[in-house]
């Protein structure tokens, strides 16, 4: 029987949804000390085991099918079956976003979910490599990691943190390979205007910027966050307000470092500066009109010394969230490889999750090279949601990144068949 055939039989012949509960309760059942609370445990996992036992018995490979079953739902196990039939190979390496795909301000209360983290154990278990990629510093990242997934996995040497967007890779476990500051592998003049930069935008900003925002704690990367909550209109204005500021403080430490005194009579650094990253992103162009701060310049007409330092400078933009600048030589492709590399996996088939733009650059990158497949939430960046639309459609609700995961577990397990 064609594996389609098998999978629409199991769907329609056992009652999937309630093994499904079965299964959710068993896996996250809160420690606690009450014997009627683990006797109903108990109770539980042998109700389990018995519908388990029935699919087992009914199919060839009956372990296979009731381990979907009991995981995915029918769209879930349908999608993993097309996604076999296109690739036809298990994903090997799982690569992560946190904020926003992981866990959701406004769908999971900035946790990530109970059921999310149990799943991420099962793929461990089964040997599958977890790079969590990351804008945030190590500390931070570490921190939930070990919170959520306990430290054995965390220090592991299966789990690798490419943090800051790729500025350092962190993979407990692996000697001196562990901790790599790949922003130590930047020229000096680059390094100087980050230096600069950092040492400059709070003592130097506004003081009503000063009060309303604070500079995280990276260790190369200058990131601007707003001391309001996440998403509301103060925090938008001072991140409005503060990536203007952070855009001109690069225009001068630009300046300094290159010498760059050829633009023309009556324009800037500063004004060329804004022009080029205003047509780079949209965004930003959008906030620098807004803030009355685009200047009506052509950006192939930057002049050629700034430009060819712009050039390898990020500033990006995120509403009412952060306002950052960043090597675009250090970025999370540079950061994934280097944890590939580390972790020994030389065939990635990766599922890159993730929400941001650069998060896309991943997921084109393991487009381009047939190394894997992608997954967003719906309320990702625009060009993120549209790439994930026109490869494999593996778009997902807000705070719900665990139905992908389950659809990949399906996926790997139905490979197994071959």
């Amino acid at each position: 029987m064609e594996r389609y055939d098998l999978v629409y039989r199991l769907y329609d012949e056992y009652d999937t949804e309630t093994l499904r509960e079965y299964q959710e309760f068993v896996d996250v059942f809160p420690a606690v000390d009450s014997r009627v609370a683990l006797e109903h445990w108990q109770d539980a996992t042998e109700e389990l085991q018995d519908r388990k036992d029935e699919i087992r018995g009914d199919f060839a490979a009956g372990e296979t099918f009731a381990e979907v079953a009991s995981r995915a739902d029918r769209d879930q196990a349908f999608t993993a079956l097309d996604l076999e039939a296109k690739y036809g190979r298990a994903v090997n390496v799982l690569v992560l976003d946190v904020d926003e795909t992981l866990r959701s301000a406004g769908g999971t209360d900035n946790e990530i979910p109970r059921e999310t983290l149990h799943v991420l154990t099962e793929f461990h278990e089964a040997g599958v490599p977890i790079v969590i990629c990351t804008g945030q510093t190590l500390e931070n990242v570490k921190g939930f990691a070990i919170q959520g997934l306990g430290s054995e996995i965390v220090h592991s040497g299966n789990l690798s943190i490419v943090y800051e967007a790729g500025t350092g890779v962190f993979t407990p476990g692996h000697g001196a390979e562990t901790k790599q500051l790949l922003y130590e592998d930047l020229d000096e003049e680059i390094r100087t205007v980050f230096d600069a930069v950092r040492s400059r935008i709070l003592p130097e900003a506004p003081e009503e910027l000063r009060r309303g925002c604070h500079l995280q704690g990276n260790e190369f990367n200058v990131t601007l966050k707003p001391n309001y909550e996440t998403g509301s209109s103060n925090a938008r204005e001072v991140i409005d307000e503060g990536l203007v500021y952070l855009i001109d403080l690069l225009a001068d430490a630009v300046g300094s470092t290159v010498g760059t005194t050829d633009a023309p009579e009556g324009e800037s650094v500063v004004d060329w500066t804004r022009a080029f990253y205003a047509a780079q992103d949209p965004e930003i162009r959008a906030v620098l009109e807004g803030e009355g701060a685009y200047p009506d310049l052509e950006a192939d007409d930057v002049p050629s010394a700034l430009a060819s330092i712009l050039e390898r400078i990020d500033v990006a933009y995120y509403e009412a969230d952060a306002a950052e600048i960043g090597s675009l030589e250090l970025n999370k492709i540079v950061g994934v490889e280097r944890a590939l590399e580390v972790l020994g996996v030389d065939d990635p088939f990766a599922l890159v999750m993730g929400d941001s733009k650069s998060d896309l650059r991943v997921m084109e990158w393991v487009d381009e090279n047939d190394a894997g497949i992608a997954a967003a939430p719906e309320h990702s960046s625009q060009d993120t949601f549209q790439h994930v639309l026109e490869t494999d459609e593996l778009v997902f609700d807000r705070g719900k990144s665990v139905d992908v995961l389950r659809t990949v577990y399906a996926l790997n397990r139905l490979v197994r068949l071959d």
